[in-house]
């Protein structure tokens, strides 16, 4: 019965493409209209049809990093592609599936409740791996977020650089100010801040991973007079700042503590103060999480949606000075990434194990597709308390290159 009803789904959802299923009663069954590479999986267990018909996103990746789906020649790029495609199908809807996203939507606030202890939990879940993990795919510096690629040719290491900048420039640094890096993760943003801009920076992680090496880091550079890494919530920091910025950690707040957040921003930052919020979003409606993300890789994380986001910020007294849309930049990323990854599989399987090293290969795989595929983006909101906080164009942050060379003939 689980096979036929299996059969079923496949046949509604798979329309492009060209996918062949061996079922675990050995009976083979291909689905699409048989454009491109087909894709060849084989499901061993005879759990898994029914396993995927109550939880299909779950499921799948379940049985991909057990073993227990197979697919020809660990071809994951062409299967998530596949699925990709056609999940992202306004017409890819099963009618037995809808109760479960009722359900899931109706009780996510529950799965993205946050309060101080159980977040630094679901902190130490990912980002409290060994320091010798990371280090086989991030560059350099240690950056754990989106880079921005100004030219295609970028490198990673490059991109990153472009990224800190970027953010910089929009944050309208001077020497001496006081910033706060809101999960600073292994130091690298704060650290660029504090050598580069002259800013005095305190950083705050809730990973104790993280905070190790970010200070470690800061006595290495001769910069623990100009950078307090501090390992608290950022909602126990009491001081005001002139600069504050988050990149990469709104993901972790959780829809119940949107208002909570930007309260706190709204009181920290002070009253001629510029703050940059650096997310991932989604453009569409507000949604749920991917069970399997959620259960294996950021419990009680959530990409918001824009309106989520801003129908929150507009009740905190703060000015919405621009807002940015980055677009297939993570998936250039999380390319790097991967590539990176794989080229040091051997490492990340002696760390941890082969288990690890496959649920790992398809989180990065499966986020990259979602950039490119589903739309996904990262938004950069720049905020403020007062209208003339920052300028009234972009133009600051792309100077002409005789302006450059008139400053650097100046000083």
């Amino acid at each position: 019965m689980w096979n036929a009803l299996l059969d079923r789904m496949l046949g509604r959802l798979i329309r492009v493409g060209d996918l062949h299923v061996v079922m675990p009663d050995g009976r083979v069954h291909r689905y699409g209209d048989g454009c491109g590479e087909p894709v060849k999986i084989r499901l061993v267990s005879p759990k898994l049809p029914r396993k995927i018909l109550k939880n299909t996103e779950l499921a799948v990746g379940e049985a991909y990093v057990d073993g227990s789906m197979i697919i020809e020649n660990d071809d994951l790029y062409g299967f998530l592609t596949l699925g990709s495609n056609n999940l992202g199908r306004s017409d890819a809807d099963i009618w037995w599936r809808r109760p479960l996203a009722r359900f899931r939507i109706a009780f996510r606030h529950l799965q993205q409740y946050n309060p101080i202890g159980k977040a630094q939990a679901n902190v130490a879940h990912h980002y409290d791996l060994s320091e010798d993990f990371y280090d086989l795919f991030l560059d350099a510096d240690k950056q754990y977020s989106c880079a921005y690629f100004r030219k295609p040719e970028d490198t990673l290491d490059q991109a990153q650089a472009n990224k800190k900048a970027h953010i910089a420039g929009k944050l309208l640094i001077e020497p001496g100010m006081r910033v706060l890096d809101i999960g600073c993760g292994w130091g690298g943003m704060a650290l660029t801040l504090a050598r580069d801009y002259g800013a005095q920076v305190v950083g705050v992680t809730l990973s104790k991973e993280q905070h190790g090496v970010a200070t470690r880091r800061a006595a290495e550079a001769g910069l623990s007079d100009r950078v307090d890494f501090r390992l608290i919530d950022y909602r126990q920091v009491t001081e005001t700042f002139d600069r504050i910025v988050s990149v990469g950690m709104f993901e972790h707040v959780g829809v119940p503590h949107y208002r909570e957040y930007f309260n706190h921003l709204h009181r920290m930052l002070a009253p001629n103060g510029v703050a940059l919020i650096h997310t991932i979003g989604r453009p569409s409606p507000p949604g749920i999480t991917s069970p399997w993300i959620l259960k294996y890789i950021f419990p009680g994380g959530y990409t918001p949606a824009l309106s989520e986001a801003m129908s929150a910020l507009e009740h905190e007294d703060l000015i919405t000075a621009d807002i940015e849309v980055w677009r297939l930049h993570y998936a250039q990323t999380l390319r790097h990434w991967h590539d990176r990854f794989m080229a040091n599989i051997d490492r990340a399987s002696a760390l941890y194990d082969d288990r690890f090293c496959r649920m790992w290969r398809y989180y990065l795989i499966a986020s990259e597709l979602t950039f490119r595929h589903n739309h996904q983006v990262v938004f950069q909101l720049q905020l403020a308390h007062k209208q003339g906080a920052v300028p009234l164009t972009r133009d600051y942050l792309y100077p002409k290159p005789e302006t450059s060379q008139l400053h650097r003939a100046a000083e």
